[in-house]
């Protein structure tokens, strides 16, 4: 990741427990800083962040934690991070093709014994598939090579359907998020925030084809607590889900003006739930969405096309064409990037790298903070 031009991570947001989002000054850093790992110097190719701590992989597959969880190990694929446990993906004993999948507790340090793990052999390359060859997947908690993911409560290691070529997933408080070989999205799980994005609030058991997108190639999927995002290959964004704060940079009540006093609720003609409330300008009733539960195209600024998202618990993050970020949705903790603790319910661009004429390459969110990684722009 940083081969061509001089990079470095950046975190800001919520580090209550230590986290290593640069200062890290009391419990929350406002505005990007330079990452301070636990390992100065190292090359951090991907950040998994859990609540109370994240796990940094590097490219010679060195695992470092911080926040509530510390400890360091070697020979590691991947890391994956949650509450309920810290899974690693090393290379297999002996010197076949596959990998040992382990599930560690957070506070172990990864010493002693994992709690539980597993052989994960991938299958033979199929030659019927497009391109003649299986599908690579994505990182943690997708398997590669293997139908299969891992998830924070039991079974943990879950299988999926044959038919599901997986490209990426994604998981959410409640739900999942899977895009396929051929850009399609599933989703399954809870849906009472309509973040499956199926026009109901109804659970779905089984991954299931998100209707709505088909015959749209999507190239990212970004699952929040309650909310959704994927990217088109055009640029273009789709997100659904519960705008609580915000999060769907829809018109949300939680961040109205005080004084408003709802007036009526309904459901718009594409399904989404809405509640009127008298503005104390003129009286006239503007619409708040609080649940949207079909894929809703939002437009960012100026017609900039993304091509990177991710989500918080309730916040959420873009990449655009340009290497410019934009984040919006909850700030208590600066996890926008903005120097304040502001929500936002509309996409703002984090105008730090662009200061620092710095061009994002990637955005990795925790549930309360976010994670970014930069290079230098190119000198005309």
């Amino acid at each position: 990741m940083a081969g061509e031009r001089t990079g470095a991570w950046f975190g800001f947001g919520f580090c209550g427990f230590g986290q290593a989002l640069g200062s890290g000054r009391g419990h929350q850093v406002l505005s990007p800083e330079p990452l301070r790992a636990p390992g100065a110097g190292l090359d951090i190719c991907r950040v998994s962040a859990s609540w109370s701590y994240t796990a940094f992989v590097t490219g010679g597959g060195q695992v470092e934690l911080s926040g509530s969880a510390r400890g360091a190990a070697g020979g590691c694929k991947d890391a994956w991070a949650s509450e309920a446990f810290l899974v690693v993906l090393r290379p297999g004993p002996g010197s076949g093709p596959g990998a040992e999948l382990q599930a560690w507790a957070p506070g172990s340090a990864l010493r002693g014994e994992p709690l539980w793990a597993q052989t994960v052999v991938p299958e033979a390359e199929r030659k019927d598939g497009p391109g003649g060859g299986e599908t690579q997947a994505g990182p943690l908690p997708l398997l590669p090579c293997v139908r299969a993911y891992v998830s924070p409560r039991p079974p943990f290691y879950r299988p999926l359907a044959p038919t599901l070529r997986a490209r990426r997933l994604e998981l959410g408080a409640e739900h999942a998020l899977l895009l396929d070989a051929a850009g399609q999205v599933f989703s399954w799980g809870g849906g009472r925030h309509g973040q499956l994005g199926h026009g109901t609030l109804e659970a779905e058991p089984e991954p299931r084809l998100l209707e709505a997108l088909q015959g749209l190639p999507m190239t990212e999927v970004a699952a929040g607590g309650w909310h959704s995002v994927c990217v088109s290959e055009t640029g273009d964004i789709y997100i659904w889900g519960w705008n609580e704060s915000g999060q769907l940079a829809l018109p949300t009540r939680s961040l109205a003006e005080d004084g408003e006093t709802v007036t009526g609720e309904g459901l718009n003609e594409d399904g989404s739930e809405v509640k009127r409330v008298a503005r104390g300008e003129n009286g006239a009733p503007a619409p708040f969405i609080a649940v949207q539960p079909f894929p809703a195209l939002l437009d960012l600024p100026m017609g900039l096309d993304a091509i990177k998202a991710s989500c918080g618990s309730r916040h959420t993050a873009v990449v655009t064409r340009t290497g410019e970020l934009y984040t919006w949705g909850w700030g208590k903790y600066g996890q926008l990037g903005h120097k304040d603790t502001t929500s936002l319910d509309r996409p703002c661009r984090v105008d730090y790298f662009v200061d620092k004429q710095l061009q994002v390459r990637t955005v990795s969110c925790g549930p309360w903070n976010t994670y970014v990684y930069a290079v230098e722009k190119e000198k005309s």
